[in-house]
């Protein structure tokens, strides 16, 4: 799965905001404010893997208990996939 290349990261101060662009800003209205995790999830899911791989990235890069990295990771992707912003 990956990102759509109609949803691009901005950076405005010490924050990461994800805006619409192209056909996607018709259809999307508004910004997603990431966290530091989120935009980690964000930038491991513009390259493109699998919600196994993304979940394996998480684990390496964060100290969590694999069973709350799986739920996040999870619901992450189900966000996304709402406002249909990734490619499967």
């Amino acid at each position: 799965m990956k990102i759509k290349s109609d949803f691009i990261l901005r950076k405005m101060d010490d924050m990461t905001i994800v805006v619409a662009v192209g056909e996607s800003a018709a259809k999307f209205n508004g910004v997603i404010n990431l966290n530091e995790t989120a935009l980690f999830m964000w930038q491991q899911l513009s390259a493109g893997c699998t919600e196994a791989e993304l979940t394996e990235a998480v684990l390496a890069e964060y100290d969590a208990p694999r069973e709350v990295v799986e739920r996040d990771v999870a619901a992450f992707i189900a966000k996304l996939r709402a406002e249909n912003i990734i490619d499967e």
